[in-house]
């Protein structure tokens, strides 16, 4: 028996599973074919971006510096667009601010960070802190290793969670307000986008000025 009459990775499976594409199953032309049938020069928005939002970057600054100020709650202060006020809340590692976009809505953030693997996770809500579903999964790397130069490379990913098209808690909401989180996921990438260009202006700015990239007043 030869190598290709086995799928040693599949060997629980007898027939060819649908939706799976190996070389034991689709020669080169084959997947060649599919590859070139799923590339296309327009993609329509809700096939990019239904159920997930991806940005990346490259910033030029200190890849561990930068982990280091993602990893600070703090930080959401100044890079994103809209959270200000950030203070610590009677429970530990939990932070209260206010999202200008929703006017007077308070915005909670827990931040979860890995100095290990360089991840850094944002679990958010609006208007309450119990339940934090809202979650922004962030990554450093270092750019040396995946682009050979030196500097970062911060990838960004949030999912759609159900709770975006409709508010799970609205009696938690302040009155009258007209707007929803999830009413601007269409927009979510290009305002994403949008941050992360202040983040990598805020980190290059301090790091070619020989600045901290977390300020003093973080520490």
């Amino acid at each position: 028996m030869t190598t290709t009459d086995v799928l040693p990775a599949l060997c629980d499976i007898t027939d060819a599973l649908p939706g799976v594409t190996r070389i034991e199953t689709q020669d080169k032309d084959e997947a060649k074919e599919l590859i070139f049938d799923r590339t296309r020069s327009v993609y329509p928005h809700a096939q990019m971006f239904g159920e997930f939002c991806p940005i990346n970057a490259y910033i030029d600054a200190p890849f561990r510096d930068v982990y280091e100020y993602l990893a600070d709650t703090r930080s959401l202060e100044e890079w994103t667009y809209s959270l200000r006020g950030f203070v610590e809340t009677d429970e530990p590692g939990l932070w209260e601010s206010f999202d200008r976009v929703g006017g007077q809505t308070k915005c909670y953030a827990r931040t979860i960070a890995n100095p290990d693997a360089m991840t850094v996770d944002y679990h958010c809500a609006w208007d309450q802190g119990k339940h934090l579903w809202m979650i922004y999964l962030m990554r450093v790397i270092d750019a040396q290793v995946v682009l050979n130069k030196p500097g970062s490379v911060v990838t960004w990913v949030n999912c759609k969670h159900p709770f975006y098209d409709e508010n799970p808690y609205p009696e938690t909401a302040p009155p009258g307000r007209p707007v929803w989180v999830g009413d601007g996921w269409d927009l979510f990438y290009a305002g994403h986008q949008m941050e992360m260009d202040n983040l990598k202006a805020i980190c290059e700015y301090r790091a070619s000025h020989g600045l901290p990239i977390k300020p003093d007043w973080m520490k």
